[in-house]
């Protein structure tokens, strides 16, 4: 059976006119939702620096990351993705940070916020793949062994390299590697303070 030429032409405008009508319509519903989606992730990062800072803290526009952050970040095993000045009642008060470090099970994400002094104001973990059960436990800021909430033993503590679990870091036993990443990524955030001056 042979398969006509004036088939074949019918076919592709036919497809052609299915893609294009299809192109069109995710441009369309791209352009109605890309500032709503924006806005409500630009919301998602004001809740998330908030929760690790003081209550009436101010945040600026994000800021540059400079080649001497992140290599002070990276140096600490974390990456900074991104920085942003925070400031109380007028006054510089530090900086708050997105950072990532490696977890059991994958990447976390979170936030740390960082005041003046180079310390620790809060930790906040926006996503993970740890194990639930486990590494949740110490994302969810569970009691530590110490029976101390994980994430909030960071605060106050200072000095990058100087966080160490079984140290000055009291893990939950079920889920050491999750709370070496996330003292990974405390120390990056400081090391990535420090070298902001």
């Amino acid at each position: 059976m042979k398969i006509s030429p004036k088939f074949v032409l019918k076919v592709a405008g036919t497809l052609t006119i299915i893609a294009l009508v299809t192109a069109a319509l995710l441009g369309l519903v791209d352009g109605v939702t890309r500032d709503k989606i924006a806005e409500i992730e630009a919301e998602k990062t004001r809740v998330a620096m908030s929760a690790v800072t003081p209550a009436g803290s101010e945040f600026t526009d994000a800021l540059d990351i400079s080649d001497s952050v992140a290599a002070a970040a990276s140096a600490q095993g974390g990456k900074v993705v991104e920085l942003y000045g925070v400031t109380k009642d007028g006054v510089e008060a530090g900086c708050v940070m997105k950072i990532t470090a490696s977890g059991s099970q994958g990447t976390i994400v979170m936030m740390v916020g960082v005041d003046a002094n180079k310390a620790i104001t809060g930790i906040s973990v926006v996503s993970h793949a740890e194990t639930s059960g486990i590494g949740t436990k110490v994302v969810g800021n569970d009691l530590n062994d110490a029976g101390v909430p994980v994430l909030d033993q960071f605060v106050g503590m200072s000095g990058s390299g100087t966080l160490v679990v079984k140290k000055n870091i009291t893990p939950i036993t079920t889920a050491t590697v999750t709370t070496k990443g996330i003292t990974t990524g405390a120390n990056a955030a400081l090391a990535a303070a420090e070298a902001l001056g």
